[in-house]
């Protein structure tokens, strides 16, 4: 196994990360067929305001605090900074239990799912859970323990799954259940490794210490909540306001397509994301930041663009053999959404270096351009057109523009020309087009024939195989 393994440091760590998920990314595809015909388009809906709820609040469990753990030199320092986020964490929690008791019911009107209401308890145990093991999560980072950390994801998603299919009889809270206890999973595995390892480096944390950290890396509550915090409104404000325009169902619509199709890149995003913020901050001290992010952007744009193409030409065939007819309109959905997410996918692990840099202010401008993008899409295309196609074609189109904006920005700061963001995209064009002559060609003549239709996606996956990943594994490069 190790052979098999690229030598490049970097590639390495993406290779463990990206590696050890894709089983359980294969476990929440497989299983979502058999959730659709468990639960209807009304209880995903359900699960999707949840898990948007939690989404905003996770980001600020820790105000940002975790970002700096990779940062300082020292062990002791990284330990301060890191018990730091965990008392946020906590306070975190209490402030959100309050808010909830006194406020719950009227959130839940609000957003027009009253059956949310007796769940609500969960959001407080959710959010203790995740903020945690993202504080953990980047102490792993720091130690360099991807293999810990790809571990944790398989039986996260694998936790999940079996709650959700094996609960249904309890009805939808069996989604919401496992959605927390999938994402607990791998809390004690990271923090025996935090706390039994480094023994020595947590018993030097002191009142001081972690005065003087808080001091240190005031940008990141003062000016990287915020970013995160738009940037995660951004992502889950949509389902919130789908449901409080058009209801449960089309949230749950909403929730299904984005779930198919944005966690596998979601998930390879975050494990290149994670290598490169370690890369980064050594590529930073070391005075070449701006040639690993011009490398790493280049190449997640010649891997994913022609897989992106293919999705969008297929995806919505797909959606109705594998789902059934009931959602059809989750097909459609998802061919909008793939430009969006191809964007997003290629271009934030290239902004991950802001707070590296100490750029917090340029990272929460581009985020609060992606809110105003969710905001203004979910506002005209659910209250105004009344369509969740509409809702979802708005966003995808402002949110691709603002991606690649941010992609010239980016490569602005690091001192590389700002131009060879978008060459660079368009060089692949050409390549990416000619790939997917095979499906395109089967979706054309043989239309809703599952065969034929199979054959011509093999085929694009094939020369995607052959002149784009087999090039890269030769050069032993793959995102840096």
């Amino acid at each position: 196994m190790e052979k098999l393994l690229p030598k490049n440091r970097f590639a390495r760590a993406v290779s463990v990360l990206a590696g050890g998920t894709a089983g359980a990314q294969l476990i929440v595809i497989a299983a979502s067929p058999i959730l659709t015909r468990l639960y209807s388009p009304e209880d995903f809906g359900l699960l999707a305001v949840y898990a948007a709820i939690l989404g905003i609040l996770s980001v600020i469990a820790s105000l940002r605090y975790q970002l700096a753990i990779p940062v300082p030199e020292s062990e002791e320092e990284a330990a301060s900074i890191a018990t730091l986020s965990l008392l946020l964490v906590c306070f975190t929690v209490l402030c959100s239990s309050l808010a909830l008791w006194f406020f719950g019911n009227q959130l839940v009107n609000l957003l027009n799912t009253p059956d949310l209401s007796i769940y609500l308890w969960l959001i407080p145990l959710g959010l203790f859970l995740a903020g945690t093991y993202q504080v953990l999560q980047y102490w792993a980072i720091r130690q360099k323990a991807f293999s810990n950390i790809a571990g944790t994801r398989l039986t996260q998603s694998s936790g999940m799954v079996i709650i959700q299919v094996g609960g249904y009889a309890l009805g939808p809270v069996a989604l919401l259940i496992g959605r927390v206890v999938g994402q607990s999973f791998g809390v004690f595995g990271l923090g025996k490794l935090a706390f039994m390892k480094n023994r020595a480096s947590f018993r030097s944390v002191n009142k001081e210490s972690i005065t003087n950290v808080a001091k240190t890396y005031k940008n990141f509550p003062l000016i990287g909540t915020w970013t995160g915090l738009t940037s995660s409104a951004g992502m889950n404000l949509p389902p919130l306001l789908i449901a409080a325009f058009l209801g449960a169902s089309s949230a749950g619509l909403f929730s299904l397509a984005h779930r198919v199709l944005s966690q596998p890149m979601a998930i390879i995003g975050k494990a290149i994301s994670d290598a490169f913020y370690q890369r980064a901050a050594e590529a930073n001290r070391a005075g070449d930041l701006g040639e690993a992010v011009e490398s790493v952007y280049s190449t997640l744009v010649k891997l994913a663009l022609a897989p992106a193409i293919t999705i969008f030409l297929v995806i919505p065939d797909v959606f109705v053999i594998v789902f059934g007819d009931g959602w059809t309109t989750a097909g459609e959905v998802a061919r909008w959404m793939t430009p969006w997410l191809f964007f997003q996918f290629v271009v934030s692990p290239c902004t991950g270096i802001y707070p590296i840099i100490d750029r917090h202010d340029i990272a929460l401008r581009f985020q609060l351009s992606l809110l105003v993008a969710s905001l203004f899409g979910s506002i005209v295309g659910g209250f105004y057109f009344g369509d969740l196609v509409w809702v979802v074609l708005i966003i995808s189109a402002l949110s691709s523009f603002i991606y690649l904006w941010r992609a010239a920005t980016t490569f602005n700061v690091v001192g590389v020309r700002w131009l060879s963001s978008v060459f660079i995209f368009l060089k692949s064009i050409p390549l990416s087009l000619i790939i997917n002559i095979p499906a395109l060609f089967s979706l054309s003549v043989f239309e809703d024939d599952i065969v034929w239709l199979s054959l011509g996606v093999f085929c694009s996956g094939f020369l995607w195989f052959l002149f784009i990943l087999m090039p890269m594994v030769r050069e032993n490069r793959y995102v840096g």
